[in-house]
C-alpha cells in the first residue's frame, strides 16, 4: 500500500468522520486514485525537455513513468 494511501486511511478517514459526523464508515469519501499531470509545451523545441520532465516526474510519484 502506498504512503499516501497509508496516511489517508490512518489519519485522514478517522478525522473526517469525527468532523462530519459519518455514523456508517462507507459515507466517509474514498482516495480512489491520484493523476499527476505536467504540461510540455517548450518540448516542441528543446525535445531534451522530455528527458527531464520524465525524471522530475519519476521523482515525485516515486515510481517509474
Amino acid at each position: 500500500m502506498s504512503t499516501l494511501k497509508k496516511h489517508y486511511e490512518s489519519a485522514c478517514r478517522p478525522q473526517l468522520q469525527e468532523q462530519l459526523n459519518y455514523k456508517n464508515v462507507m459515507e466517509i469519501p474514498r482516495l480512489e486514485k491520484v493523476v499527476l499531470n505536467m504540461g510540455l509545451g517548450e518540448a516542441v523545441q528543446n525535445p531534451k525537455v522530455v528527458d527531464s520532465a520524465a525524471q522530475e516526474l519519476s521523482l515525485i510519484a516515486g515510481q517509474k513513468s
